[in-house]
Order: structure tokens, then sequence, then C-alpha cells
């Protein structure tokens, strides 16, 4: 058999319309459409369906800019790329979706001129898992090398501290008027509180309560818990997959971690009008987190319609003492990451005004520490 014969519709058990072209473009992982000179969808393929969540009944013989208002610029660009017959390349463009979702791409449009009428052939590939995995790295480096000074830091700290405990419970001892135990006693009192502090600036122990729990119940403890100390009407929704199994994890520390994140929402949201947060579980198959990939993680997202978080602040959120709140100390987050971490997770951030969103993913397959 020969090369010519070899891949043909009968050969490869196709039925009698598809053409092995069509097999392999939508066998693709780059996502491909396939204009005419009025960008009007001709073709696209699976992977474009997925990527752009345009099913191809909806969209082939539509004008794109119009089923993709959120991609900025594209129609000028097309445009541009018909008149000029020259190819474009972006790189890492944000295309917002119709479900409020976005995604970032890179995307090449390549003029093909074969007859009267010249088409654009568009190639898009997703990004944004290339983008998380090499941030969740240096977020990663960041915070180990931040904790590496931190505990050089807190053991300088603490020793004095200690001495300067013990030597105001001595003096209290000592004191012949008793009104002035109120002076030792403040002593006592902040130095306790700088010593909580600092064991706060390094984070939990790992954890040592590996259990299988259900993540719904530590979800409903911490809602409950932030509905009483919120002081402003806020509505909570709850969007749970009741088909998540167990999860093996230290309840106590999970607990903690998205009470945190939970109240960095609720703060944020201070007397906001319509306040409002949503919590949703969910599984996800085939997913990286440093570079190993599991075949099922858990994906707990917390949203909110908050002010949104300062693009000066995204990319070291999760480092210790880093706040957008002059009252704040800058730890919640960073406890958060490091438990989440400890779980073999990650915890991923999108944000902008009126949407923010923390994600947690944790592997469902983790193995016993």
């Amino acid at each position: 058999m020969n090369i010519q014969t070899a891949f043909t519709p009968e050969s490869l058990n196709l039925q009698s319309s598809q053409t092995v072209q069509d097999v392999v473009i939508n066998s693709l992982n780059t996502a491909i459409v396939l204009l005419n000179h009025e960008l009007e969808v001709m073709f696209i393929n699976q992977a474009a369906e997925s990527l752009l969540e345009l099913s191809e009944k909806r969209v082939k013989g539509q004008r794109l800019p119009a089923k993709v208002p959120g991609w900025k610029g594209i129609e000028s660009l097309l445009y541009e790329s018909l008149q000029t017959g020259q190819t474009y390349t972006h790189r890492q463009k944000q295309i917002h979706l119709a479900s409020t979702h976005s995604v970032t791409v890179d995307f090449t449009i390549t003029p093909i001129s074969e007859n009267e009428w010249p088409r654009l052939l568009l190639e898009l590939m997703p990004v944004d898992r290339y983008m998380r995995i090499d941030r969740d790295a240096l977020t990663r480096e960041h915070q180990e090398a931040t904790h590496q000074i931190m505990r050089g830091l807190a053991h300088e700290i603490k020793n004095p501290l200690g001495g300067i405990r013990g030597s105001a419970q001595l003096l209290a001892g000592e004191l012949p008027n008793a009104e002035l135990l109120e002076y030792t006693g403040i002593i006592i009192e902040e130095t306790d509180r700088l010593k909580t502090l600092v064991d706060k600036m390094l984070g939990p122990n790992a954890p040592t309560e590996m259990k299988s729990g259900n993540i719904h119940e530590i979800l409903e403890r911490a809602r409950k818990l932030i509905e009483l100390e919120a002081d402003y009407p806020l509505d909570i929704t709850r969007d749970y997959d009741p088909s998540i199994p167990e999860l093996l994890m230290d309840s106590d520390l999970i607990f903690q971690a998205v009470l945190n994140i939970l109240r960095n929402a609720m703060q944020a949201l201070d007397q906001r009008e319509n306040a409002r947060m949503t919590i949703r579980t969910r599984t996800e198959r085939q997913f990286t987190i440093a570079a190993h990939r599991h075949r099922n993680v858990l994906r707990i997202e917390f949203l909110d319609n908050g002010p949104g978080i300062p693009d000066s602040l995204k990319d070291h959120l999760f480092l210790p003492m880093i706040s957008g709140r002059p009252s704040g100390t800058g730890l919640g987050l960073s406890l958060a990451h490091t438990i989440v971490r400890q779980h073999r997770g990650i915890i991923e951030l999108n944000s902008e005004p009126g949407r923010t969103e923390f994600i947690i993913i944790i592997p469902l397959e983790l193995p016993t520490l």
C-alpha cells in the first residue's frame, strides 16, 4: 500500500463526508479559523470552537468580529491584513468572551490569495496555562526566598523578645507598687503580640492531620463565619458540584486558607452597594502544577464584585506583608498560599474592576505526606 492510498477516508474508517484534511485539522490543538474577504467564517476547527466558545453552526457564515465583541482591535487588524497582504503576529493578547470569561492567546493572521477574493487564515494558541505555570514558578521562588529571610529575621527577633518578656515578669514580682504592674503587663502583652506576628509571618508547619474530608463542609463553615462577620448586606451564592469526592487534607489548615480568602473579599466589598460573592467548586482533568501533570484536580473559585486589585500588587499579593489596605497586615493571603502549596496546590488570581477571582487548585490524587 503506497502513501496515497494509505490515508484515505476508507482506510481511516471515516464517513464519506469527511476528508483526511478535516480529521487532521480538527485534531490540532491550535485553533484555526478561515475567513472570507468580508470577515465571515468559512471554517472553524474544534479547537477554535472550544477556545472562542462558539459552535460551527452558530458562527459559520457570520462575521467573526460580531461574534467575539470582546476582542478589541481585531476587525481593523483583519482588514489591514486583507489590504496589505501582510502576515501579522501578536503575542499575549487578551480576549473577553461572551461568558465574561477571558483567554490570553498568541495569534497569527495570514492572508491567502488563491482566487479573485482573498481569504484570511487565523491561528490562535492559548497561552494562559503557560503564563500561569511561569507565574506560579516565579511566585514560589519569591516566597521561598522571602521565607528564608523571614526565618533568619524571626530568630533574631524572638530571642530578645523572650529575654524582654522574662525580665518583665521578674520585674513585676519585685515592684513595690501594684499600680506599676500595668506597665509590666503592657510589656508582656506586646512581646507576646510580636511573637505571634512573627510566627504568622513564618506560616504554619506542614500539615499533620491528613485525613479524607468533604471540601463543601469546610466551605460552608467559612461562609457562615464570613456572613456573621460582615456588618453590611452581603449576598453569597453557592455553586457546588456534589459529585466531587472527598479530599485528603489537613481540614483545619484548608479551612484557614479558605477563610483568609473569603475575609479578604469581604473586606474589599465593605460598604459596597450590591456586594456579591460566589463560591464555586468543580473538577478539572489533566492539569499541570509545578511541572507535574495531574489527572484530576479540585478547583475552588471565589468571585466577588469588588473594586479589583491594583496591577502594582497582583504579582506580589501572596508575599508576606503585602496588603492593599492601610490597616491590613499582609499575612492572610500569604498564609493561604503557603497552606495550599503544602497540599501540592496553587492559588490563581484574576482581577479587574468589578470582578476579582481567586482560584484554589489542589490535586485530587494527593499522596499521603
